[in-house]
């Protein structure tokens, strides 16, 4: 992964085989980036370099963040569910995401058209920051799938690791197990899942 930001609006993030090639989509859509990337140093923003990919950050609080796809690229907001989104515009970045987070582009220009939109939108997630607020938390338990529920009946250790976890690990376990289609994928995964369970980690963790 890269470590200078000014390498990923001309080479990409390094995260992928991609990384500078002219099939980078930060190359795709290099225009739109840019003026992205100004939208927020203009609002005050500080530009920081997170994950391998430009972050902006109010004081100590991240505020928002780039990404590009080679469908769009988006600006992401670290706390959403505060923001009013009286222009409609947030999109979920997907099915599992609670609340609207991003602003998603499918053509350079769209960046510049919105720019008073997104200004304002940053400006209300800075002044959430100087209050210190923070969009509320999902405390709700996931629906276990039946193999998971099975496994954990079957093994009280692994069953009292899991529910010691906190509600966003457990259903990241969730979202992992249900993407499979198949009943023995699933089993084959909470074996494999299982150290990593009893170490308190998510299902992304290492």
């Amino acid at each position: 992964m890269i470590t200078k930001i000014e390498d990923y609006f001309t080479k990409g993030c390094g995260r992928c085989p991609r990384f500078d090639t002219e099939d980078c989509a930060t190359i795709q859509w290099a225009e739109g980036l840019r003026d992205l990337r100004q939208i927020c140093r203009d609002a005050g923003l500080t530009e920081t370099l997170k994950w391998a990919h430009p972050c902006y950050m109010h004081g100590p609080r991240n505020i928002a963040i780039i990404g590009a796809f080679r469908g769009d690229f988006r600006l992401s907001f670290f706390e959403a569910g505060l923001l009013k989104d009286p222009n409609n515009i947030l999109e979920k970045q997907g099915p599992n995401t609670r609340y609207p987070d991003m602003i998603r582009f499918t053509e350079n220009a769209q960046v510049t058209r919105a720019a008073p939109t997104i200004i304002a939108y940053l400006q209300e997630a800075m002044r959430y920051a100087e209050a210190g607020l923070r969009a509320p938390k999902d405390t709700s338990a996931p629906d276990l799938p039946d193999e998971l529920i099975e496994a954990l009946d079957a093994d009280p250790p692994l069953a009292k690791a899991f529910h010691n976890l906190t509600p966003g690990r457990q259903k990241s376990y969730v979202i992992n197990l249900r993407s499979a289609k198949k009943p023995e994928t699933r089993i084959a995964r909470i074996e494999k899942f299982r150290d990593r369970i009893l170490a308190g980690k998510g299902a992304n963790e290492y």
